[in-house]
């Protein structure tokens, strides 16, 4: 054959390959969007194939605005059902999460996906940091002056009685599920708009019908672009806290905030934020049923939208306006507006006889007005259209990250369900009525930003970190578990507070034992099992244990801390100094050409003048002595002393996230965290060794590959250079002294790695990452230093014996010896192989990634037969990152 590889040889010898790629595009503003694709390939198992785990619960899917499936299609009829409906034609907003939530639980747990990693620093959450925002809780001079233009005779709207607020959205989601505005005469639906409820004040753009559809959507584009008047929720914290305003209650579920959001000064200001949230549901809903009925005129072949329309109401529909769009779908989806007539003798309190906890999540409050429209004793009940579905995924969560006594508590909420028939859980009210139902005691907290770093005021470092710290106040049926029994969520990270606030405030025992102030973005003991966020980087090293489990941003393991009761932990962690260096506009991700050139399959070379003696086989066990065995068993997890203990600075740690200033945030030390391994290398006595977790790294799972069954490489036993390639793929190429690779894809030579084998890494801990990774190979020091460093824990690795998944501490005699851990075999038999087939995770795992967490290093996560090493690099190289775990 040819010395040289022509176009097709290169594609059948990259087949099954994957390629990286970051993407401008127009209408999605902001940072690129980063990609993987397979060129090469049309087969559906090899296109598909994905570094992330799908989302399983229906339940769930309000966590992200990317089309996706859920995987209970395959065995729930009711989600298949609900999926079905959605497949008539309706507006697809352009406004997506960021980073991508679909991306954020990569394959490996306690990892993400390729996405995730170079979107997180330029996260929603950070631009909200480094730019801040006017928060219209502030009630600042310019949001009280916007509001009162937008209902003066000049302005958009007409203040609407709370009544005919109520009115409109319960039709509009009748309208929403028949929608037969596109049949009605546009004059009609025209007039029902802006005779009652708007004032026509923007100039046509359909010139030939005064009424039309495209009239009516401009106007309410302009109308919810206004600046000052609506809730951002392009914004992470409105999205969280949009449930506190609408349910939050005087007295009860508050929120603190020492910085922009302050609470309103009476029960009548907190109604006006409830009032205005309304109409901004009720503007957005307005807007989204005409956009569907357009819609879905253009998939029956009318077309309303000119092409000069589309590109009006992308220059028109700021981020602003497309998130309050997909509130309304939030909204119009899980919620339904009930008009009901109080029954005789019907008190105020409307706590349910019978009804459990899901029945305590009401609490009506009688919608009294002067408008005779409304008689007294009628009130709007919000029901949640899917309620059970919500109850289903919380308990499908509990079992997944294995809550303790979930049988128990599975039945409990069943009984309950059942007890409430239709979950009716709250009822909207009008100034001057609001009481609390179900509150207790202390005061609800709400949820404060704990994102900081010790030893700095608090206000100056809030703008730089890559990961939102939340912690939360929680009570029985408060607005976290209303939050998410309604489903009313938008994209992003909230679910994951919501579903363990909702947990919680629903477990008497759990509560009892936590208390209810709970770090969301931390972790807590709990019954002999510790439970952490994934935004916490113990979860994410922890994650990498035998038994192990991970879901929606949440890590259960039988690890504990040594010597700690059960209760809420925050885990003290600096950032690793180069991700501060890539936050916002210097990102890595702005790097669009940077980030394929790296990546690419041919490296640097000449496209036109490639030969087989081009590439490598790269592999991790390529040694001239094969190194010694290395046995590592986890003994200890230490918290040390608190960081407060040792430099006091009360409440620094917490930055507050809402209403009254009055109520402070309860102090949580910060504890630095360490493993402490017992490792045996090659026979020799075994010797401890200690990792503290310094740095708040991250992980990602290597992109999964398929080896091309178009081609055979052919390399000398000696070097791992391709000699021949045979892309028939058929014969066997040389002599039988060489050796015949079909196990992963080709490596340019242009990229540069080094293997260490982690009993030799643990010789060199804390040698700088640039000794390690050897000389570079570039004379000229500006050019591009694509080094990589494989840190191998598959060569020689001496496995123990087969663990059950359960791993619990026996506490030794004396409180200075350390603790060590038993593997005991306490599940049954059937559920023990089921673990053992699906899980993987070692204590060698664990350690690996806590050395990487003291050296500060972001690492790639490449398991074998999951993914060639050649496609790790790649990618690595892609991120911008320096070290790979390749692990069995």
């Amino acid at each position: 054959m040819a010395t040289t590889l022509d176009e097709n040889d290169i594609e059948k010898l990259f087949s099954g390959a994957p390629q990286f790629y970051c993407r401008a595009e127009s209408h999605f503003p902001g940072a690129p969007h980063p990609s993987v694709a397979f060129p090469f390939d049309e087969e559906v198992e090899i296109r598909d194939l994905s570094d992330h785990v799908q989302i399983e619960d229906k339940a769930w899917s309000g966590v992200t605005a990317w089309p996706h499936l859920t995987r209970d299609l395959n065995h729930d009829a009711a989600a298949r059902k609900s999926a079905e409906s959605r497949t008539k034609a309706h507006f697809h907003v352009r406004c997506r999460e960021r980073p991508n939530m679909l991306s954020m639980q990569g394959l490996e747990k306690g990892t993400m996906g390729f996405q995730a990693a170079l979107e997180l620093p330029v996260g929603d959450s950070l631009e909200e940091e480094q730019f801040g925002f006017e928060s219209v809780g502030t009630k600042a001079k310019a949001i009280i002056d916007a509001r009162a233009r937008m209902l003066a005779h000049s302005g958009w709207l007409r203040r609407l009685p709370e009544p005919e607020i109520m009115h409109r959205l319960e039709r509009n989601g009748e309208i929403y599920r028949n929608n037969d505005m596109r049949k009605r005469p546009s004059v009609e639906t025209y007039n029902d708009l802006f005779h009652s409820f708007m004032r026509p004040c923007a100039t046509p753009l359909d010139k030939q019908d005064h009424y039309s559809l495209i009239n009516q959507i401009n106007a309410l584009v302009k109308c919810l672009a206004t600046a000052n008047v609506w809730i951002d929720l392009s914004r992470v914290e409105w999205r969280i806290r949009l449930g506190q305003v609408l349910w939050g209650q005087s007295g009860g579920d508050e929120l603190d905030d020492a910085t922009e959001i302050q609470d309103a000064a009476s029960a009548s200001e907190r109604a006006e934020e409830k009032y205005w949230l309304l109409m901004q549901v009720l503007v957005s809903t307005e807007l989204l049923i005409r956009l569907d009925a357009i819609t879905e005129g253009e998939a029956n072949g009318v077309e309303y939208f000119r092409p000069v329309d589309g590109l009006y109401f992308e220059r028109q529909a700021n981020q602003s306006v497309k998130w309050s769009i997909l509130l309304a779908r939030s909204w119009l989806d899980n919620i339904e507006l009930v008009k009901e007539e109080a029954g005789p003798g019907e008190q105020a309190d409307p706590v349910k006889q019978n009804g459990g906890w899901l029945a305590s999540l009401v609490s009506k409050m009688s919608l009294k007005h002067s408008d005779e429209s409304l008689k007294p004793g009628y009130h709007y009940t919000i029901k949640g259209r899917n309620g059970h579905r919500q109850v289903d995924g919380l308990t499908h969560f509990a079992r997944k990250i294995h809550w303790p006594g979930i049988d128990a508590y599975e039945s409990r909420i069943s009984v309950n369900a059942e007890n409430t028939g239709d979950l009716t859980p709250t009822t909207l009210s009008t100034p001057g009525t609001l009481h609390s139902v179900a509150t207790t005691g202390s005061s609800y907290f709400g949820a404060w930003d704990v994102t900081s770093h010790h030893g700095q005021h608090h206000h100056a470092q809030k703008v730089q970190a890559q990961r939102r710290k939340m912690a939360a106040a929680l009570h029985a049926s408060g607005w976290l578990s209303k939050s998410y029994i309604f489903a009313l969520m938008l994209p992003g990270e909230a679910l994951s507070h919501f579903l363990m606030s909702t947990l919680l405030e629903n477990d008497q025992e759990a509560m009892g034992t936590l208390g209810s102030f709970a770090n969301l973005c931390g972790g807590f003991v709990y019954r002999g099992k510790s439970f952490w966020s994934t935004s916490c980087i113990v979860g994410r090293v922890l994650a990498a244990g035998v038994g192990a489990a991970e879901c929606m941003g949440w890590i259960s393991t039988d690890i504990l801390p040594d010597s700690t009761s059960d209760g809420w932990l925050n885990i003290e962690a600096e950032d690793v100094p180069d991700d501060l260096q890539r936050l916002g506009k210097k990102a890595r991700i702005w790097g669009k050409k940077r980030i394929e050139r790296d990546s690419y399959i041919l490296g640097d070379g000449d496209e036109s003048n490639l030969e087989p003696g081009d590439f490598t086989m790269p592999h991790e066990n390529n040694y001239e002595q094969r190194p010694a065995a290395a046995a590592i068993e986890l003994r200890s997890f230490k918290l040390l002393r608190s960081v407060e203990a040792v430099h006091p600075s009360p409440l620094s740690e917490f930055t507050g996230t809402p209403l009254t200033e009055s109520t402070a945030a309860p102090d949580l030390p910060s504890y630095p965290a360490k493993l402490i391994f017992s490792v045996t290398i090659g026979g020799a006595r075994s010797e401890d060794f200690t990792f503290p977790l310094t740095y708040d790294i991250s992980f990602v799972t290597a992109h999964p590959c398929s080896p091309s069954r178009k081609v055979r490489f052919v390399k000398s036993p000696s070097s791992p250079t391709i000699q021949q390639i045979d892309v028939s793929g058929k014969n066997m190429l040389g002599s039988t002294s060489r050796s015949v690779y079909r196990a992963g894809h080709p490596l340019h030579k242009s990229y540069h790695y080094s293997v260490v084998h982690i009993s030799e890494l643990i010789k060199k801990r804390g040698h700088p990452l640039i000794d390690l990774l050897g000389p570079s190979p570039h004379k000229n020091p500006k050019a591009n230093d694509n080094r990589v460093l494989v840190i191998d824990c598959i060569t020689n690795y001496a496995e123990p014996p087969p663990p059950s998944p359960v791993l619990t501490r026996v506490e030794s005699g004396g409180s200075a010896s350390l603790p060590s851990f038993e593997r005991r075999g306490s599940l049954p038999d059937k559920m023990h192989l089921e673990c053992r087939r699906r899980q993987f995770g070692s204590d060698m795992e664990i350690l690996v990634r806590a050395l990487c967490s003291q050296m500060g290093w972001n690492a790639l996560i490449s398991r074998r037969k999951r993914g060639c090493l050649a496609c790790a690099i790649r990618e690595a190289c892609a991120l911008g990152w320096r070290v790979i775990v390749r692990v069995e």
